[in-house]
């Protein structure tokens, strides 16, 4: 039974055509997953899917019947739910009640907290979700945050899941944690749309893949009689290469660029969450930070880059102590940074892409004179960076807001591998981003390597850490607990170190 159908479906923004004469059909009780680039049209489709934005044109049919949904909750009506790559949480409220927003258990003209906590509890048991139904969402992690928008819809049984990049935050073993949730759903007879770069996680789990390629489906196979290869070579259109040879370098002799001594700071309750971190980082050495996520990475990154006070320890950059320095003191030193999380700490999703792409930045010579922006400059340096970063944008002029997760991360790449600093702290630098990007961003983090630049190579993704540096050091509960060669290190090694087994 096809329990999704579309006919001829588009959507227009303006003479901008993001999806273009969409025709497919989903099986009831399968994983289809969908793959294209940033800004291909997938979460634009899925938007009129989840009843977020309506058609052009075409039709859309759910088990068999013409959908016109105006809200998410006719969609979720019809038994359609949607976990978005953005996360759609009210900070101030905790697990529990992001969880049941909209859907409380009352006793009388009361809402039944106990009950409440008791049903939130039982589902994040049954899931395997290390979350407390009490925190309160503001002070959890990203991945918490991204398990809570899951089970959001898990509660709801909703029979059609679809889920927009819901590993890009989670760590290697919570990843297998989900897929095997996306079996345990299938079998139960759910149906599951999964868009994902992933190739691994679409290889795992999928029945079917679905590409789309600049808002149209370029492709349409099931997934026992294709590969990661060909899978690539659809999206992008050639061979993808993200392997990363290995250099014979001595570092010894190499002058240190980046120097950390005895870092140690608290958060808010006074828990120590980075503890007495030490590294160096030479000229041309990519080191790697791996993890699971909450050991204390986030801290660490948010202390080098001048948005957390630390409590114990110093910062050199070049033999310079820049300890306790404001972000914009940092740039002007050299070092630049790719935040974790783009939104929260990386740009405005209410100012324009120009502003955006010099933010930061803009108080230097080459943007501003006697206090006034220079805009001339600016729109040439926007124009030339969305060109050679391929930042696909409906509208130049426009918000940021207006592009896909992937595509906004590429305006940050842009951004701060343009200004050519002497450090860079990249935090999750391919978070979101397509393969075709990913091999893009590890040829430029390579040519910034043998242009003697220091990178400092925080990621959740093992493969990445492993291709790309150096060095490795491991961190648990706020500490590094080993250090591994990149030239020797395996998962298994890097896996026994994140669990803490020295």
């Amino acid at each position: 039974m096809k329990v999704i159908k579309t006919i001829n479906l588009t959507k227009k923004f303006g003479d901008f055509i993001a999806n273009d004469n969409i025709n497919l059909e989903i099986e009831k009780g399968s994983i289809t997953a969908i793959m294209g680039e940033n800004g291909a049209g997938k979460t634009t489709l899925m938007n009129m899917f989840y009843g977020l934005s309506k058609p052009t044109s075409g039709e859309l049919l759910i088990n068999g019947k013409k959908a016109n949904f105006k809200s998410p909750q006719d969609a979720i009506k019809c038994g359609l739910g949607m976990v978005h790559q953005h996360f759609k949480l009210v900070p101030g409220l905790t697990v529990f009640e992001n969880i049941l927003l909209g859907t409380e258990i009352t006793a009388g003209p009361f809402i039944d907290t106990m009950k409440e906590i008791k049903e939130v509890s039982k589902l994040i048991t049954e899931y395997k979700f290390e979350l407390n139904p009490k925190d309160k969402v503001s002070d959890i992690s990203i991945g918490a945050k991204q398990r809570v928008e899951i089970l959001k819809m898990l509660y709801r049984k909703v029979d059609i899941l679809i889920f927009d990049e819901p590993t890009a935050v989670l760590t290697p073993q919570e990843v297998d944690e989900l897929l095997q949730s996306f079996r345990e759903l299938k079998k139960q007879g759910k149906t599951i749309i999964l868009i994902t770069h992933k190739l691994r996680e679409i290889m795992e789990v999928s029945d079917e893949v679905i590409v789309i390629k600049k808002g149209k489906i370029v492709g349409n196979v099931k997934t026992s009689k294709t590969n990661p290869k060909e899978l690539a070579n659809m999206m992008v259109g050639r061979d993808v290469v993200l392997d990363v040879s290995k250099r014979e370098k001595d570092f010894s002799t190499s002058k240190v660029l980046y120097k950390v001594e005895n870092l140690k700071t608290e958060n808010d309750l006074g828990k120590t969450v980075v503890d007495n971190i030490s590294f160096e980082i030479r000229e041309g050495e990519i080191l790697g930070v791996c993890g699971v996520e909450g050991n204390g990475q986030s801290e660490l990154v948010k202390l080098l880059t001048g948005l957390m006070e630390k409590t114990e320890g110093k910062v050199f950059l070049n033999g310079e102590d820049i300890t306790g320095m404001w972000p914009d003191e940092l740039r002007k030193k050299g070092l630049a940074f790719i935040p974790e999380d783009r939104y929260a700490q990386g740009l405005c999703r209410d100012m324009s892409l120009s502003d955006n792409i010099i933010a930061g930045y803009h108080s230097g010579e080459k943007y501003c004179s006697f206090g006034l922006l220079k805009r001339k400059e600016i729109t040439k340096t926007r124009d030339e960076l969305i060109d050679f970063y391929d930042i696909r944008i409906s509208e130049r002029e426009g918000n940021i807001s207006s592009l896909s997760g992937g595509n906004a991360q590429k305006v940050i790449i842009a951004r701060e591998f343009d200004a050519d600093p002497k450090v860079i702290i990249a935090s999750q630098p391919t978070r979101g981003v397509d393969i075709g990007s990913i091999e893009f961003i590890y040829k430029k983090i390579l040519e910034l390597r043998e242009k003697g630049k220091g990178i400092l190579l925080v990621s959740s993704e093992l493969s990445e850490i492993m291709s790309l540096s150096d060095r490795i050091i491991v961190m648990y509960k706020g500490k590094i607990v080993g250090q591994v060669d990149g030239k020797t290190a395996t998962k298994e090694k890097l896996g026994l170190l994140m669990a803490g087994v020295r």
